[in-house]
């Protein structure tokens, strides 16, 4: 695919009976914290950056680990920001805000 760095916007909707939905979706930060990826948690998403391999694995990995959790039932929604001749990064969209 490419060899620049993207931008993944990642929102997971997980469902699980008796356990909070925010639990779980902490549960999927802290698979994203543990891929060393660099990362932005949003209200509604979670921005990360990376190469298109290593990001899209790792939505795999999350998919995997909200399993584990005990997720049921789950809506993700994905977002991908691709320059082809140069990396996508987070401080690129928000340097002025921050």
């Amino acid at each position: 695919m490419t060899h620049k760095k993207i931008n993944l916007a990642l929102q997971v909707l997980p469902q699980a009976e008796g356990k909070n939905s925010y639990d779980l979706v902490d549960d999927a930060i802290a698979e994203i914290e543990a891929s060393g990826l660099k990362y932005k948690v949003c209200p509604f998403e979670t921005v990360i950056e990376g190469y298109y391999d290593e990001v899209m694995d790792l939505v795999k990995r999350v998919h995997i680990a909200l399993e584990k959790s005990g997720t049921k039932k789950l809506m993700t929604y994905i977002k991908i920001q691709t320059v082809f001749q140069e990396d996508v990064t987070i401080e690129d969209k928000i340097h002025k805000y921050e």
